[in-house]
């Protein structure tokens, strides 16, 4: 299975978190996955570092680093990603807080025919089969 991280999963990952849920940590773990991370979450990580640097102890140059130290592949943002931006369907009377970053992690993993690996309860509003709640 193809899975690309939520940027929360990839961080808890690298910590070694409790808050990361067995069943990601069995996904992330298991070799017959191929683990990636994104762009999108280097540009968040990066973004709220810079604001908010006691929630987000790393750089995006460390936190890119460490993804790679980890054996995740590199999923980069491409064009045909931020089309997909226009198509992502929301349940019917669902309210979703349109962040960007999740909004362009969700557009990557159904493009990509992955699956976005995530613990952020706000994506079960979208209407996307490419998002697994764990």
């Amino acid at each position: 299975m193809d899975i690309i991280l939520d940027t929360h999963i990839a961080l808890w990952a690298l910590d070694g978190d409790r808050r990361l849920p067995k069943k990601a940590q069995d996904l992330i773990s298991d070799e017959n996955n191929y683990v990636y991370f994104s762009a999108v979450s280097v540009m968040e990580v990066s973004i709220k570092h810079e604001k908010k640097s006691q929630e987000i102890d790393r750089s995006g140059r460390t936190f890119y680093q460490e993804c790679l130290d980890a054996g995740y592949y590199t999923m980069p943002l491409k064009p045909k990603h931020a089309i997909w931006l226009d198509d992502l369907k929301v349940k019917e009377d669902a309210y979703v807080n349109k962040d960007p970053f999740d909004r362009a992690l969700i557009a990557q993993a159904k493009q990509e025919n992955m699956i976005l690996l995530t613990h952020d309860r706000i994506m079960e509003y979208y209407d996307e089969p490419c998002i697994m709640l764990v």
